[in-house]
C-alpha cells in the first residue's frame, strides 16, 4: 500500500514523502493554483510507466481530490532517479560562521 508522509505545507502547496512497505519510493510536491493542481513527482530510477501511473493515481485520489474535488486539471512532471540526500544550512556548531554552508543532513 502506498502511504504519504507530509513534509511541509503552505497555503498553496504541500510536499510529501511517498512510502511503500516502510521504504521511500518517491516524493511529490503539489502546488494548488485555482482549479488546477501542478505536481512534481520524483521517483526511483527503475520506475516504469505502469508504476508511475500507479503513483499518480494514488496521489490524485488521496491527496489532490481530497483538497479540491472540483479541480479541472492535475498536471504532473515526473523525475526518475536516485536520492542524493537532504541538505540544510542549519548547523548548531556553526552559529559564528559568516557564510551559510549547505550540508547533507
Amino acid at each position: 500500500m502506498i502511504d504519504f508522509e507530509r513534509e511541509c505545507r503552505t497555503p498553496y502547496s504541500e510536499a510529501y514523502t511517498i512510502l511503500e512497505e516502510g521504504g521511500i519510493v518517491g516524493r511529490i510536491d503539489l502546488h494548488f493554483q485555482g482549479a488546477n493542481v501542478y505536481g512534481t513527482l520524483c521517483t526511483t530510477a527503475d520506475a516504469n510507466e505502469t508504476r508511475i501511473q500507479e503513483l499518480i493515481d494514488a496521489i490524485d485520489e488521496r491527496l489532490v481530490m481530497t483538497a479540491d474535488p472540483y479541480r479541472e486539471d492535475f498536471v504532473v512532471t515526473v523525475w526518475r532517479g536516485s536520492p542524493a540526500g537532504v541538505y540544510t544550512d542549519t548547523d548548531e556548531d556553526d552559529e559564528d560562521e559568516d557564510e551559510d554552508t549547505f550540508r547533507l543532513n
